[in-house]
């Protein structure tokens, strides 16, 4: 039996008529509907249409959402949460005036997880990661992305990765693994820099890619991780190896790892918090995805990225949690659309569009999720308010009652 979602104030469809993302004056265009219904079918959007035509509800099972906001289901497109252990004492240095990156200088950061990551189970991983799962659909989250690196050996790493690949069977939702093995170096190989190239390139990732486990390669091109050159070289490897490219890239600075995405065709750049207008020109001219982090900024008290001239130079802006425990310790996917809209400058409607539609566009995956179009998924966050601008408006308070992955509900507040 076909499905109605029946009764809502406002459909916000964020169509982009198929061309799958939104650049420029198109970013503030949500797709407003009043008085609409949307028709589901074996998990698809069938038909969307005005209530007025509806002639015999009789003929549906009714999914009622009446007098609420319905968006496309919510795509949070990059996240660490496959991790373990406590960072608070860090956080108190931070507080302190010490930098991110004088806390990685010192043996923390990055490896102060690895050490925790690489003392558990995955069985330890998955329960972790499932309640932080669980919170981000109850936000009406319904594609999450996740990444490894914070395992930085070959045992480690196809942990996590394993760990992500129990968490994708046991939710309804999209789980869209990453391998992230080039996060920064492991303190064994911490002035043997090739050796753990090899490790990266001869054994991880043609065995991550032969079983499976992960369908893109990311690397953090920084001065405390990983030079241009060195991504290059790991970027080739997983190019051939079938794996789509992603890079942390000008969070602290700007050392070449930008040229580096744009050589590699790279679905996604992510972090640009120090990115120039030379940067901004050379993304403006192609297809890559500019994934933004508000909540990394406030977390360090960091410059934010330019947000303002990325949108307004035609780049593809996504924003997304960066949920991690070091510098984004934040599992709040409005909370981010809210700093978003009081620190960078953006309208609510460019923040709807850019953690719907070029959200899923930074995973590859906007022909078939992010906007609701006939033919697409059936997903969908559902707001408890006649007003999609409360979403932003009642700031760090979550306004999902419902969620709705494939046409099911996943998700519903009692």
């Amino acid at each position: 039996m076909k499905k109605l979602l029946f009764g809502a104030n406002q459909i916000l469809t964020c169509e982009s008529k198929y061309k799958n993302y939104k650049i420029g004056k198109e970013l503030s265009d949500i797709g407003l509907l009043h008085s609409h219904s949307i028709v589901i079918e074996d998990g698809l959007i069938k038909d969307i249409i005005s209530n007025n035509s509806l002639n015999n509800r009789s003929d549906f099972e009714i999914i009622d959402v009446s007098g609420k906001t319905v968006l496309p289901g919510l795509v949070e497109c990059h996240t660490h949460l496959a991790f373990a252990g406590n960072r608070s004492d860090e956080f108190k240095m931070k507080l302190d005036g010490i930098s991110y990156e004088e806390i990685a200088k010192r043996g923390g950061g990055i490896l102060k997880t690895v050490n925790s990551v690489r003392n558990c189970s995955v069985t330890d991983l998955f329960y972790l990661m499932k309640s932080r799962v669980d919170e981000f659909i109850s936000q009406g989250v319904t594609t999450l992305e996740i990444k490894s690196g914070y395992g930085l050996n070959f045992e480690n790493e196809i942990k996590q990765l394993h760990a992500i690949k129990l968490i994708d069977e046991s939710f309804a939702i999209d789980i869209i693994p990453t391998f992230l093995g080039a996060h920064t170096y492991p303190t064994e190989f911490k002035v043997d820099h090739n050796s753990y190239l090899k490790i990266i390139n001869d054994v991880m990732i043609p065995y991550i890619s032969k079983n499976k486990l992960a369908e893109f390669c990311d690397a953090f091109c920084e001065t405390t991780a990983f030079s241009a050159e060195e991504v290059d070289k790991i970027f080739d490897v997983a190019s051939k190896n079938g794996l789509k490219i992603r890079l942390h890239t000008e969070q602290f600075n700007s050392i070449g790892g930008l040229d580096i995405a744009i050589k590699h065709n790279a679905t996604s750049v992510d972090h640009l918090e120090v990115i120039d207008n030379s940067g901004i020109s050379k993304l403006a001219e192609k297809e890559i995805v500019c994934v933004l982090f508000p909540g990394v900024s406030f977390f360090l008290n960091h410059k934010f990225a330019p947000a303002r001239e990325l949108i307004d130079s035609n780049c593809i802006v996504a924003l997304s949690t960066d949920y991690n425990p070091g510098s984004s310790n934040i599992l709040n996917l409005h909370l981010i659309m809210q700093i978003a809209a009081l620190r960078m400058k953006m309208s609510i409607e460019e923040i709807i569009n850019s953690v719907t539609l070029n959200a899923a566009k930074a995973l590859n995956r906007s022909d078939k999720i992010g906007s609701i179009e006939i033919g697409k998924q059936a997903d969908f966050a559902v707001f408890d308010t006649d007003n999609y601008a409360d979403i932003i408006y009642n700031v760090g308070r979550n306004l999902n009652c419902m969620t709705i992955k494939n046409g099911e509900i996943i998700f519903k507040k009692s």
